[in-house]
């Protein structure tokens, strides 16, 4: 009997001592990943919190009175456009009306976020190689996965806290509950990103199919939220975002859903455990495929779009369905806009004086354009990842000079922004189902703001690969101002900041040719500005 304790406890400890080595360095890592995302994790958290937080005085400046706010949930209970876009309503208080307009976008941009950080920490530096050199030290085995999981928990931990206390006036529960529905939603895919990224080679490839499961969860929940005004629908419960909804903050809290978040989170880590223990350092379970013995690239530009043309279709096929699905509303909305002169004044600072439909469409329209302007940042700053990972060291040793393999990426994201404006022109218009012309028109327009955008990011990668990460930050502003600053009245001064604030509102209202010509002037010079200072610098080695 002595003897068998004896050797159970023996290998008891052999397993504790194996898992030891495995996460060791794990809490030293953590404190790295934090100190890297020092900007980063702050900005997405400050953003999504202010988005959140900011949400029960809009709703309150627009809709004051109880009578108010019941008359637009009974408008919503009848509005299938409506319900597939934002979810049905619960409750009409301030509490359930915030968790009805924004809980899902919340999930949606918490998700986004998580799956940045863990792809960063995982995939990319593996990609770097500074995986590699990590791993000779006393680092375990899933230390890094680990670490990166933990990042990311801390960050959706830390918005789960920002919401729950700025919403507590609200009602305690529903606080709490949204939001730990909304770090639950981030933490879902940030173990379906740590899965993924055993899968692929590439943290671009990572980061896009993470990203195609996340855009494919909403199109279920939005599916099932427009055949049913409660929440039951089989393809609602299919998707993290239709958990989050079906936990009804605010609304007779549903406690026993928070449980499928964690069962997800439990399962999907153990799999990507499994599956980082199961391959060697840089490699995967889909590896990529070679090119062909000979090459075909005859140039940097056919080098770039060789690179990009994966995110550029699937920005292209994205807006091309969202256009269509906001042109499908308009009628809708426009009526529902129609009945409350405060939410038409809300409209009409963001879309223009015209009549309500045509300021709705140049509502959309502008969101259109602040969301492409995510796209040229991320295409601009493909040079940074270029530089940083040593694959524009191979390339620029050659007869390829910096500005020839700079412009190469550039004009696949200059080029690709006007593509993608212009495929969302075609969809909002096909959608609404009236002229087209006028609506293609006001997305091209936007392309001027949107390249403004894409100038300061090559001005900052130029000056320094440091300062490159700025970019977002600007185009989170813009993105920031525009969606909640018209309904915050915010001061005309603090929204000309963004270079959105100067296009005329279109359709409907009168084309100005002088802001248009001067931001695309603008955007010229930035470029400009940052080519030549790119020219001048060392490239990191």
């Amino acid at each position: 009997m002595t003897t068998a304790t004896t050797a159970t406890a023996a290998v008891r400890g052999g397993v504790r001592a194996r898992s030891a080595r495995q996460l060791a360095g794990t809490g030293t890592l953590l404190r790295f990943f934090l100190r890297r995302d020092r900007l980063m994790m702050p900005l997405w958290v400050g953003v999504i919190g202010l988005l959140v937080l900011s949400m029960p005085n809009s709703l309150k400046s627009v809709y004051g009175t109880v009578a108010e706010r019941a008359d637009l949930a009974r408008q919503m209970l009848t509005n299938s456009s409506l319900r597939a876009t934002y979810g049905p309503v619960f409750d009409d208080s301030l509490g359930g009306l915030t968790a009805w307009r924004i809980g899902g976008y919340a999930g949606l941009f918490a998700g986004i976020m998580s799956l940045l950080v863990v792809v960063r920490h995982t995939r990319e530096e593996e990609e770097s190689g500074r995986q590699e050199l990590l791993s000779s030290a006393m680092v375990g085995r899933r230390a890094p996965l680990t670490a990166a999981l933990l990042a990311a928990l801390v960050a959706n931990g830390v918005l789960a806290l920002l919401i729950a206390g700025g919403l507590a006036g609200q009602g305690g529960g529903g606080a709490l509950a949204l939001g730990l529905g909304v770090g639950g939603v981030g933490m879902v895919f940030a173990t379906m990103a740590a899965i993924v990224a055993q899968l692929t080679e590439s943290a671009r490839l990572a980061k896009g199919l993470t990203g195609g499961l996340l855009g494919a969860a909403f199109v279920l929940r939005a599916a099932g939220d427009s055949s049913t005004d409660d929440g039951s629908s089989v393809l609602t419960w299919l998707s993290p975002l239709g958990w989050l909804e079906n936990e009804r903050p605010f609304a007779q809290e549903r406690w026993w859903v928070l449980p499928l978040f964690v069962a997800a989170v439990v399962i999907q880590g153990a799999v990507a455990y499994e599956l980082a223990g199961r391959r060697d350092v840089g490699m995967s379970f889909l590896p990529t495929r070679p090119g062909p013995a000979r090459g075909r690239l005859g140039s940097a530009g056919a080098l770039a779009w060789r690179l990009q043309r994966g995110a550029v279709l699937g920005w292209s096929l994205g807006f091309l369905a969202a256009g269509a699905a906001f042109g499908g509303i308009t009628k809708g909305a426009a009526d529902l806009v129609g009945s409350n002169d405060k939410t038409r004044q809300i409209i009409e600072r963001m879309g223009g004086q015209s009549g309500i439909t045509d300021a709705f469409l140049a509502t959309m329209v502008g969101m259109l354009g602040m969301v492409a302007a995510l796209y040229v940042v991320s295409s601009v700053l493909r040079l940074h990842g270029e530089e940083t990972s040593q694959r524009a060291e191979p390339v620029l040793a050659n007869a390829v000079g910096r500005l020839r393999w700079a412009c190469g990426h550039l004009v696949v994201a200059f080029g690709g922004a006007a593509l993608i404006m212009a495929l969302g022109g075609l969809g909002l218009g096909l959608g609404y189902g009236h002229e087209l012309r006028p609506v293609l028109g006001a997305c091209l327009v936007q392309v001027a703001a949107v390249w403004t955008l894409g100038g300061l990011a090559v001005l900052l990668y130029g000056i320094s690969p440091q300062l490159a990460p700025g970019a977002w930050g600007a185009a989170g502003v813009a993105l920031l101002l525009g969606w909640i600053g018209p309904a915050l009245n915010v001061p005309q001064a603090v929204m000309d900041l963004s270079p959105f604030g100067h296009l005329p509102k279109l359709p409907g209202g009168e084309m100005a040719w002088t802001p248009v010509l001067i931001l695309t002037a603008i955007a010229l010079a930035l470029t400009a500005t940052g080519l030549a200072a790119l020219r001048r610098r060392d490239m990191s080695t």
